[in-house]
């Protein structure tokens, strides 16, 4: 049943009231109570009377019900009720039922705000920046996080899934260097500590984000430690059955508080199993930086065993990844049909992330270009240089874009071919760090 099909849903005090004197079989005069005459019952059923709170209390008392319910029809205080609401449209928006959840969180974000119900007001502008970002509107997202944040203390541990996501917006604002700067406060917090799933979890996602910048000796150094250090992970199964084992003992003993502390370590456990999945991601990156030396051999090894830790259904986002680094294992090994493939897959997966659509354009141009299948590689290098130099992603761009010289120069295209160089030339220039330039 509904909240809006409960019996309470509707009713005025009143009503309330009286539906539940009646559900008891009680008469007015048994219902009443010191200082709650049945006279003013009855004012309190007609709605003429407003009871006080304690002509509320005595009453719910007496029928068996909290003050709360009797007031308002419902048994959770203000902040449960707020939270409630908050999960309703938490999960509204993870499963794409978007509509109308903005003005909700928008009106629960004000709501908490005036209780001072920070943790609530957290999570509200949390959902408010997922919606942003789902929009392409990630300026905006960021603004969010940053002013959800702003009064919360640093906490790597409890906050992760929220710094990943700020991270995620900085990135897609064009401002990949925040990204860095927040996922290496984080590593650096977590560093050397007692939980080497979460340092690998910030390593794996910071070496993502140097790579991004081509910081790519950093990033070989940062993945290669999370690989290292995920091994001494232990099987988070095994941690939760002895915590469960423990607790159910601990409960025949009679020893309740122990057996609640041993239960929430289990259901914590339970919540941290995906460290095999951040481990997966470790080896996409470590395919990533082979695949850049022209290791085909090492890269797919790597893709082997992320293909294997992600599972046979890896969220998309990880599965454009697979398919678009095997998509240049098979280029490297002559095979540009496969390759084609591959890349055409990798980008039916990919409709709101305009750098990635960039990537996958670019290794269908490479694998066209091998196929001699020229209108086709030219249209999809147009894309992939328009989409990369629009989300800021310059050395990728300057890369799509010497490729797209080679094979304008191989169809003959001289001039054209001068043209996408000198553009080439710009955003490679772009892409290095103004320090290093003016060394030089």
């Amino acid at each position: 049943m509904s909240p809006d099909d409960t019996p309470a849903a509707g009713e005025t005090i009143g009503q309330r009231l009286k539906r539940l004197r009646l559900e008891r079989g009680l008469s007015q005069r048994e219902l009443a109570a010191p200082g709650v005459s049945y006279a003013y019952i009855s004012r309190i059923e007609a709605g003429s009377r407003q009871p006080s709170v304690k002509a509320l209390r005595r009453l719910a008392a007496k029928l068996g019900v909290t003050a709360d319910y009797l007031e308002t029809g419902s048994d959770l205080d203000a902040e449960s009720t707020r939270e409630l609401q908050l999960i309703d449209l938490e999960l509204a928006v993870r499963l794409g039922e978007v509509d109308g959840a903005e003005a909700g969180l928008v009106a629960v974000a004000e709501e908490a705000a005036a209780a001072g119900d920070r943790r609530t007001l957290l999570r509200a502008n949390v959902a408010l920046a997922a919606l942003a970002q789902d929009r392409g509107e990630a300026r905006r997202a960021v603004t969010l996080l940053e002013h959800a944040l702003e009064d919360e203390p640093f906490d790597p541990a409890g906050l992760g899934e929220i710094y990943s996501q700020l991270a995620r917006a900085y990135a897609a604002a064009g401002n990949v260097h925040a990204a860095v700067d927040l996922f290496q406060r984080c590593l650096d917090e977590v560093a050397d500590g007692d939980d080497p799933a979460l340092e690998a979890r910030y390593a794996t996602t910071l070496s993502y984000a140097l790579s991004d910048i081509g910081e790519l000796a950093r990033a070989e150094e940062v993945v290669q430690r999370a690989i290292e250090r995920a091994q001494q992970i232990e099987d988070p199964y095994m941690r939760v059955r002895l915590y469960w084992s423990m607790a159910r003992l601990a409960q025949m003993e009679g020893r309740a508080t122990v057996a609640l502390a041993n239960v929430r370590r289990a259901i914590a456990l339970l919540q941290a199993t995906e460290d095999t999945v951040h481990l997966g991601r470790a080896h996409l990156l470590a395919a990533s930086i082979s695949l850049l030396r022209d290791d085909h051999e090492a890269a797919s090894d790597h893709l082997d065993q992320a293909e294997q830790l992600l599972g046979s259904s890896p969220p998309p986002g990880d599965h454009f990844e697979l398919l678009l680094r095997r998509s240049r294992v098979a280029l490297l090994r002559g095979d540009a049909e496969e390759g084609a493939a591959l890349a055409r897959s990798a980008l039916e997966l990919v409709h709101h992330s305009p750098a990635d659509q960039g990537l996958g354009f670019s290794a269908l141009g490479d694998a066209l270009a091998l196929l001699n299948e020229w209108q086709g590689a030219d249209e999809a290098y147009r894309h992939a240089v328009r989409h990369l130099e629009d989300e800021g992603r310059w050395r990728d761009a300057a890369n799509g874009c010497r490729a797209w010289a080679r094979m304008l120069r191989q169809m003959g295209r001289e001039e054209q071919a001068m043209d996408v160089l000198e553009r080439a030339a710009d955003l490679a220039t772009r892409a290095t760090p103004a320090d290093a330039r003016v060394s030089r």
